[in-house]
């Protein structure tokens, strides 16, 4: 069906791991008529989750893309992975959408993954509808739920509809907008009056869902009290203001693999999502820097692209969401942020990996370009001759590091093409070759993702590898002052080598780094040599004297030696220098210093204990703690060493209920009982080598 910017809702399936959101597309997708039949997580023929990795696990691991028509709109729906490493995926998704459906289980209610989403969705400044999915669950306990989501996200949350049967057998919904009963029978929906057993609670829900929509405008508050409540048509109007301004988030209520109340969920999204012209990303970034967009048709273009595919089924495809415009296959655009110029080709809407070729895209729509040859996720695409960035997707930092290396000699090249290709599709992982510790480290969001990167580089492009903890950057440097002298003298026949220098060292404030000077004089020692001692102590910095770290925060002052008129040379006095930083290093009591780590951990209260005494045991330094709602959120300082592996740890110890997130902060000394261990460790791997 061919549609308006007007027609167009842009919404992000989000939730939890386990909520039921690929079913609920499922769901969706068969009573927009899009399917005619819905498949099943368990049997692997869901249109969501067509990958053979999330067939094989049973869940999601990317975001799909998935539209439909539904009551004269037409519905783009980016249905998100809800597993803790692929995160990213929904923050993609919702950068672009105007709205988020937040799924929350029937039974485990707000959970992690629900805040992460929220607050994206926040950030964004989303309007949010949440649906309370998995109803048939007999153990679940409804009034808990609602209480934890009031207590999360406000008074704003209000109940839209409620449960009338909830459990097994779930099949009836009384809304209190319309103030009908909904029976769900056979995949079709009866309308009936409210029984008279659950009148007094409609009305009592009613009447508070009212409340609640006229304290969010002044003149609707006015006619409440007037008239003593609001029309049907006015109560209609007010939700769609409150909820487009996030001041109020409806409560829903369904059971996806059922396909009860996903029909009354997507006449919310039409009903009440914004339409493109009033899309939060029009005025992202409007700050004098990005130019507020004209979800316009006619106006310059503007289209941010949001993933990068590159799989077997579908082919190499962009997505893109157009704020403003339009655009066709054979136009010309620009990327400023690579400074250069794109052929619009082949042009799709997807149902996962089935494609409908599309002559056109306009303000508001989300499509599938055949891929671009320069342009990846987080890049703008504008009209030729002109510049414009918008504001791009800021990932969440990775949680896990590992070293890795191709099993097969000679296929470090393959391995870095591979990887950096793969990051064009998921830039939320990196990678890099790191030369303080000499090895390639691939930075991931957790195992998981680590896993399925892996298996996708051996997949695409052939290279299998093996991963080991990585080598921990240790600093070398020095407690106190010290002085030493070192002679270079060689003798071989013919011309020899001469140079004698005398040094003192010195320790630096931390982050001050190296500082040379000379003191000589009296020309014991030529000026045209001082920049040869200089060289010799640089070099050496790279490789310390105690356990070859690199060395920080020292100064080595020259301030004496001597030299010959023959044998003298700047190789003599290089050697010479180095030696003695060396020599004078090892006598001003060195110490390792090791990178430490900020964490900020949020687990639900009853995994308190535990998480504080594995912390502990990692020598973590608690620095705070808050509660956050159900939650409580850990401030701690750990060193890099003691972290290795955490993601999983604490997900394991939580039962997937907490996370984390960690940043370095600085260097710090390391207690002297492990220092010795690392140098003779540092010693073994020397002699083994």
């Amino acid at each position: 069906m061919a549609h308006s910017s007007e027609q167009i809702r842009n919404i992000a399936l989000c939730g939890h791991s386990g909520v039921g959101k690929t079913s609920l597309s499922e769901a969706m997708l068969f009573n927009m008529g899009a399917i005619n039949r819905m498949g099943t997580i368990e049997d692997g023929t869901t249109v969501s989750d067509y990958d053979t990795g999330e067939i094989e696990r049973q869940i999601s691991l990317k975001m799909s893309f998935l539209n439909g028509e539904w009551q004269s709109k037409h519905l783009n729906i980016l249905d998100t992975p809800g597993y803790a490493d692929f995160i990213a995926e929904a923050q993609a998704a919702l950068r672009v959408s105007d709205g988020a459906v937040i799924v929350v289980d029937s039974v485990a209610g707000v959970e992690i993954g629900t805040e992460r989403v929220w607050g994206f969705a926040s950030e964004y400044h989303l309007p949010r509808l949440i649906l309370v999915n998995k109803i048939s669950r007999d153990r679940g306990n409804l009034d808990q739920v609602l209480e934890i989501i009031s207590s999360r996200f406000g008074r704003a949350a209000v109940q839209l509809q409620f449960p009338v049967n909830p459990g097994e057998g779930f099949d009836q919904i009384v809304d209190l907008v319309e103030m009908k009963l909904f029976t769900y029978k056979g995949g079709t929906r009866e309308e009936a009056d409210i029984p008279s057993e659950h009148q007094e609670k409609a009305q009592l829900l009613q009447a508070q869902l009212v409340e609640a929509v006229a304290e969010t405008d002044e003149e609707l508050m006015e006619q409440y009290f007037n008239d003593g409540g609001l029309s049907l048509e006015v109560l209609r109007g007010g939700l769609r203001k409150a909820i487009s301004q996030q001041d109020l988030f409806p409560i829903f209520y369904g059971e996806a693999t059922a396909n009860v109340g996903v029909d009354r969920l997507l006449d919310a999204i039409s009903d009440f999502v914004p339409e493109p012209a009033e899309s939060a990303g029009l005025t992202m970034g409007g700050n004098g820097e990005v130019p507020v967009l004209q979800a316009d048709e006619s106006a310059p273009l503007a289209a941010l692209v949001f993933k990068t595919i590159a799989e077997q089924h579908v082919g190499e495809l962009s997505l893109l969401r157009v704020y403003a415009g339009s655009m066709k296959p054979g136009d010309d655009v620009a990327n400023p942020a690579k400074n250069a110029t794109e052929r619009i080709g082949q042009m799709f809407l997807l149902n996962g990996h089935e494609r409908s070729e599309l002559e056109s895209a306009k303000a508001g729509d989300i499509v599938a370009l055949v891929k671009l040859k320069d342009t990846h996720t987080g890049n703008t695409l504008c009209p030729k001759g002109t510049s414009l960035n918008l504001p791009g997707i800021d990932f969440p930092d990775p949680l896990i590091r590992v070293a890795i290396a191709p099993k097969e000699k000679g296929g470090d090249d393959k391995m870095a093409t591979g990887l950096s290709h793969m990051h064009e599709e998921d830039p939320s992982f990196l990678f890099k070759y790191d030369g303080d510790v000499k090895q390639s480290i691939l930075h991931a969001q957790g195992e998981l993702h680590l896993t399925t990167i892996t298996q996708r580089l051996k997949e695409k492009f052939g290279v299998e590898v093996d991963t080991q903890p990585p080598r921990i950057p240790y600093r070398e440097t020095i407690k106190s002052n010290a002085e030493s002298h070192y002679r270079h003298k060689k003798q071989s026949g013919g011309r020899g080598q001469f140079g004698e220098v005398f040094l003192k060292v010195g320790p630096r404030q931390r982050g001050d780094g190296f500082e040379f000077g000379s003191e000589v004089v009296g020309g014991n020692i030529p000026t045209n040599f001082i920049p040869a001692i200089e060289k010799g102590i640089v070099e050496t910095l790279d490789t310390g004297p105690v356990s070859g770290y690199q060395v920080v925060d020292v100064s080595a002052t020259v301030y004496d030696g001597k030299h010959h008129a023959v044998d003298s040379d700047e190789v003599s006095f290089k050697i010479a220098g180095s030696q003695a930083f060396r020599d004078a290093f090892l006598k001003a009591k060195p110490t390792l210093l090791e990178p430490l780590y900020s964490l900020t951990v949020t687990v639900p209260e009853e995994f308190m204990g535990d998480v504080m005494g594995d912390l502990s045991s990692r020598r973590g330094r608690i620095s705070g703690m808050d509660t956050d709602g159900h939650f409580q959120v850990i401030h701690v300082e750990v060193p890099l060493a003691e972290i290795y592996g955490y993601a999983t740890t604490l997900r394991s110890m939580t039962q997937g209920k907490g996370m984390h997130t960690q940043k370095f902060v600085r260097y710090e000394e390391v207690p002297g009982d492990i220092m010795q261990k690392i140098v003779e460790d540092s010693k073994k791997d020397k002699e083994a080598a």
